[in-house]
């Protein structure tokens, strides 16, 4: 017996040995930074891949909208609805992302929702896959990588304090009064002059999801740390920066959905991600401080990684077919006394009366043959 518990204290003693020499056994708390970045790149990328299949709804919802004879407001269809409902969960998943992971770890991951509505709409919306599709979203995949890979892991704590001091930095400030600016500039172009260009619409979009990072992450990094025993929800900032959350996710979504009812969905997705992605870097580098100390080398791959994504982005979006018109064509069938009966194209004039035989076209048609 003696000699059997000697043997099992040594056994003891040699695994205690052996994992006091090991140099590859990690702690709880050398893996918790990683698994918390883990945990918000998966939370991202689900949620990303949820906006893309709903804003192909949305884009299909409107199309069908338009071949119908009496068209319906798209907000009464149950399928917009649905792709709403799932954009809110997509939305929500980005929202628990930034809870756990950086904001320059997270927009990046936009990339996986330009991949995936290529591919949906290629299926869904029936539009053609290039070759310049796959080299461009090669290229976005190996920048994603990129910028994932030497994005600065940093795990800061989220309290009330810390964002009333970051709210009133003088570049923050500066940020703010150059942001306001141009978004009034923006829309000014857009209610008084009438211009509804893609890059209009999508860079109020984006202006405001700057601000909309900023407070989701504020209002998700808050919530982390009152449900950890820090509670931060007493904190008047808290409301506020739900508040500018709440407004600020409101009108980003007016300004994206009437992009999506004039352009194809392969090219608001593209220049949407590049507009989202710099200005939520931007409100990461300059509101949170995430790039402070920094080396050299991981800001230059970081640049690298966000030009490869924009170069493959962009090749997804460039020489889409675009629609000729807004007005879906047809079928008449047979008319009387008209020699061809193919579908016809309406012009924008004559929509009202569109489907009537005119008196002087009647008097213009040569006799039909099969007149008697």
């Amino acid at each position: 017996m003696e000699s059997g518990g000697l043997g099992v204290l040594a056994l003891v003693n040699a695994t205690e040995q052996t994992l006091g020499n090991s140099t590859v056994t990690p702690t709880w708390s050398s893996l918790y930074p990683y698994q918390t970045n883990l945990l918000g790149t998966v939370l991202a990328i689900t949620g990303n891949i949820l906006i893309s299949i709903s804003l192909n709804i949305q884009k299909y919802t409107h199309v069908r909208l338009l071949c119908q004879e009496s068209p319906t407001p798209y907000y009464k269809s149950k399928l917009w609805w649905c792709g709403i409902v799932l954009m809110g969960v997509g939305e929500l998943g980005n929202f628990a992302a930034y809870g756990f992971a950086p904001a320059t770890l997270v927009a990046p991951l936009g990339c996986v929702s330009v991949i995936a509505s290529a591919a949906i709409s290629v299926v869904f919306l029936k539009e053609t896959l290039r070759a310049s599709d796959i080299l461009g979203g090669s290229l976005a995949i190996l920048g994603t990588y990129l910028l994932v890979t030497f994005a600065i892991n940093v795990q800061q704590e989220v309290t009330a304090v810390k964002i009333h001091k970051y709210i009133v930095s003088w570049q923050f400030l500066v940020y703010l009064a150059f942001e306001m600016t141009l978004f009034c500039i923006l829309l000014y172009l857009y209610k008084r002059r009438g211009l509804k260009h893609i890059v209009i619409l999508l860079l109020m979009s984006s202006l405001l999801a700057s601000l909309t990072v900023i407070s989701v992450k504020a209002v998700s990094g808050m919530v982390a740390s009152s449900i950890k025993g820090e509670l931060q929800i007493l904190y008047p900032i808290f409301y506020v920066m739900l508040l500018v959350m709440i407004a600020s996710c409101i009108f980003q979504v007016q300004f994206l959905n009437q992009a999506m009812r004039l352009y194809n969905a392969t090219e608001v997705v593209p220049i949407n991600f590049v507009f989202f992605t710099t200005s939520a870097i931007i409100a990461g580098v300059i509101f949170y401080q995430e790039f402070h100390g920094a080396a050299l080398l991981n800001v230059f791959m970081f640049l690298l990684g966000c030009m490869l994504s924009f170069l493959g982005v962009f090749l997804i979006a460039k020489n889409r077919e675009k629609q000729t018109s807004e007005v879906p064509y047809i079928d008449l069938g047979t008319v009387p006394k008209h020699r061809s009966t193919d579908k016809v194209q309406p012009g924008v004039s004559s929509i009202n009366t569109y489907g009537t035989v005119h008196d002087e076209e009647r008097a213009d048609d040569p006799p039909s043959e099969d007149a008697t």
